[in-house]
């Protein structure tokens, strides 16, 4: 019980800290952020809303302008049953890659940075 309010205490002062000292926002040419956005679909983020590397990653795509959704997997939610089915356990963050048809699933908050930074840091 200790542990759980000491986690979402500072779990809270990292989500306030984020909001202060987000980074601006990567800018694109209208044509460049709807090929963005588009190439976004395929993708979710499933995450908590007070986990340090949920919010890294977060931050991240703030700063590449990047519209994917986010999906709370906290207790309880139906997102944190399609996690559990889809990428085989509750971890967060992961990011769920639609290709081709078929689902990829990618855990580790450096991991999630570095494929979409490597995705989508030249389009401009």
């Amino acid at each position: 019980m200790l542990l759980k309010i000491l986690r979402n205490g500072v779990g809270g002062l990292w989500q306030l800290g984020d909001k202060i000292t987000r980074p601006t926002k990567m800018r694109r040419s209208p044509e460049a952020q709807q090929q963005v956005a588009q190439a976004c679909a395929d993708l979710a983020l499933y995450n908590l809303p007070r986990c340090p590397f949920c919010i890294k990653v977060r931050r991240n795509m703030h700063r590449l302008n990047l519209p994917i959704e986010l999906r709370n997997v906290s207790p309880g939610s139906a997102h944190r049953d399609e996690l559990a089915a889809g990428g085989g356990r509750i971890k967060s963050p992961c990011l769920r890659i639609e290709e081709n048809g078929e689902s990829r699933w990618m855990y580790e908050s450096n991991d999630i940075i570095a494929y979409l930074e490597q995705r989508f840091a030249n389009i401009t």
